[in-house]
């Protein structure tokens, strides 16, 4: 439980203030726990005892004036409950988010992280619910005893004697079991994970199972986990005596000492009224406070614990994956792949298999091949999203799982479906390089071509509504995001493919004037000609040449250049880039042709 310690110190060491303001209202709200034993004793000796019965209720109506001040400053430190609790939900959904994503990039043989969501929408918000009570429990207990305590200080110090004692057994008992508590409460939250997890295989391969003829082994295996889990609730269930012996020795023996040694107190002359004083401080007090703290903490305490346990352990998963990575610097803009192999699971086929390439820095490389040769693969590969079964992908010399993917410093990966957020065009635009100069967008606006997108919306205030944008317009918002910051390598994969071919050449020209290294996943003979050299895909198999080397050479490169030609995907001469209309993408009046 050493990371949820750390989560919880962490948290209370950056939210000081807010804690020490949450602790003077509960200052505040412990003024009826001190006032109670104290007026119930001035009404009693001064009042009812002495005959003067208005006395008495007048004394009583203090303690209800007390009451409302009470509710009054727990009023307002439940709203003060808010300020330390809900920063520490979005920090914990920070660190699920990333240590899922970083998990998920680097398992490349299994499937994603999908644990992590779970983690994410059911363990952040038990751990937000759990902390906000464990905080409210905590400061109604102390709030209570230290005025009940005070007030049996003011009443009389030798009350002390036969209250303080066992209180503070009590909590010693509950402390020192809190411990193995919240190990048994994990065990039992593993446990479940696994009878879940059981199930979930089971009823999805209920089939195969039957098919297999399986059931035994399946019915074997599963009632191992029910078993386990069953064992860790009844040793939980055991822990619970503990917190029973807690309360009744913090709780209920610190009033029978009361009782118990009432005339030893009458005796040194404590008034009966103090005595009474001190049964409603113990009785009203610190007993019900102490039952919810020993209550509380002992289920949305130990909830908690395991919860941030569990988060805890993602986040270091995610600050100690890193280390394994070298660092550096790309020394220019050069790629380099070797025996790169990579298949979507351990037993599937591999779809890029044993790949050698090299790229000058600086170097235009289109790639083509049919439909799921493995291009979007590729271009993931080269950008670091994915990692490579065997070989190593270089960029300058660097490997590329060791380069910051924070930031698009060293490279871009524009995606055929491009991203397109909520708020203004400007937000968008420069996303990736957000000290950009106002020049620099103009002169990136210009180069791609997304000028009379620009104007349309109304310049780059205008707010921006991606349900409103076509498909093609999406891609120019994502182009000009991507040509702004100064990567040494950016990878377009069917990036433009919802732009007429006059506008698409525009763009890809743009990006080849740009210094760095382009790669284009080509959907058009235009894009394959305004390359340096092409790679054709197909299955596992490459070729890598100019396009009159591949017409020559390779039987599939020509096939592409004829479905090409023959279904009017561009013509071999394109290369004139008109200024387009309508931003050059196809609005929402006319069906745009499907990216490949």
């Amino acid at each position: 439980m050493t990371g949820a310690a750390g989560l919880l110190r962490s948290s209370l060491r950056r939210r000081r203030r807010e804690f020490l303001r949450l602790a003077g209202w509960s200052l505040i709200q412990a003024v009826p726990a001190f006032l109670s034993g104290w007026v119930v004793a001035r009404a009693v000796d001064e009042g009812f005892l002495a005959g003067r019965a208005g006395t008495g209720f007048a004394w009583l109506g203090v303690l209800a004036v007390a009451a409302v001040v009470g509710a009054w400053a727990t009023r307002h430190a439940t709203l003060g409950l808010a300020a330390v609790v809900e920063p520490l939900r979005d920090e914990l959904v920070s660190m699920v988010a990333s240590g899922t994503l970083h998990r998920s990039a680097r398992r490349t043989d299994r499937p994603a992280d999908t644990g992590g969501v779970a983690r994410l929408t059911e363990q952040v918000e038990i751990a937000r619910e759990a902390y906000a009570a464990v905080v409210m429990f905590v400061q109604g207990f102390a709030a209570s005893s230290v005025g009940a305590l005070l007030g049996l200080a003011t009443l009389d110090p030798a009350l002390l004697l036969f209250v303080l004692p066992p209180l503070l057994v009590g909590l010693g008992l509950f402390a020192g079991a809190l411990r193995a508590m919240a190990a048994r409460q994990r065990e039992v939250a593993l446990a479940d994970e696994r009878v879940a997890g059981t199930a979930s295989e089971v009823t999805g391969g209920l089939r195969d199972v039957v098919a297999c003829g399986a059931e035994d082994v399946v019915r074997e295996r599963a009632g191992r986990h029910i078993d386990a889990s069953a064992r860790a609730t009844r040793a939980l269930a055991r822990m619970t005596a503990v917190r029973t012996a807690s309360l009744a020795v913090g709780g209920w023996l610190p009033l029978v000492l009361v009782l118990a040694g009432a005339p030893w107190l009458v005796q040194r002359g404590v008034t009966a009224g103090a005595v009474l004083g001190a049964v409603t401080y113990v009785s009203q007090g610190l007993q019900p406070s102490l039952q919810e703290l020993v209550s509380g903490v002992g289920d949305s305490g130990l909830w908690l614990l395991v919860t941030l346990g569990r988060i805890a352990e993602v986040a270091e998963g995610q600050r100690t994956a890193p280390a394994s990575r070298e660092p550096g610097h790309p020394r220019d803009a050069g790629v380099e792949l070797r025996g790169v192999t990579f298949g979507y699971a351990r037993s599937a086929e591999p779809v890029i298999d044993g790949l050698d390439l090299a790229l000058r820095p600086g170097e235009h490389l289109a790639v083509v091949g049919p439909s799921g040769a493995g291009k979007s693969t590729f271009t993931a590969l080269v950008a670091g999203v994915l990692t490579p079964r065997s070989g190593g992908v270089r960029l300058g010399g660097v490997p590329v799982a060791s380069l910051d993917g924070a930031t698009a410093r060293h490279r871009v990966l524009i995606p055929q479906e491009a991203y397109v957020f909520a708020g203004t065009l400007w937000e968008n635009l420069t996303y990736l390089a957000p000290d950009v100069a106002a020049a620099a967008v103009d002169e990136a606006v210009d180069e791609v071509g997304a000028r009379p997108l620009v104007d349309r919306l109304g310049g780059y205030e205008a707010a921006v509504d991606g349900q409103r944008l076509s498909a093609g317009e999406r891609q120019l918002v994502a182009l000009v995001r991507s040509y702004l910051p100064p990567a040494e390598l950016v990878l377009l994969d069917e990036a433009t493919c919802h732009l007429d071919p006059a506008a698409e050449a525009r763009a890809e020209e743009a990006f080849a004037r740009r210094p760095g290294t382009l790669i284009v996943c080509a959907h058009r003979i235009s894009s394959a000609l305004r390359a340096d050299r092409v790679m054709v895909l197909d299955g596992t198999r490459a070729a890598l040449g100019t396009h009159e080397e591949l017409m020559a050479g390779s039987a599939l490169y020509r096939d592409l250049v004829g479905h090409w030609e023959d279904g009017g995907g561009g013509s071999p001469g394109l290369r004139a880039s008109p200024t387009p209309g309508r931003s050059g993408s196809r609005r929402s009046g006319s069906a745009p042709r499907p990216c490949e």
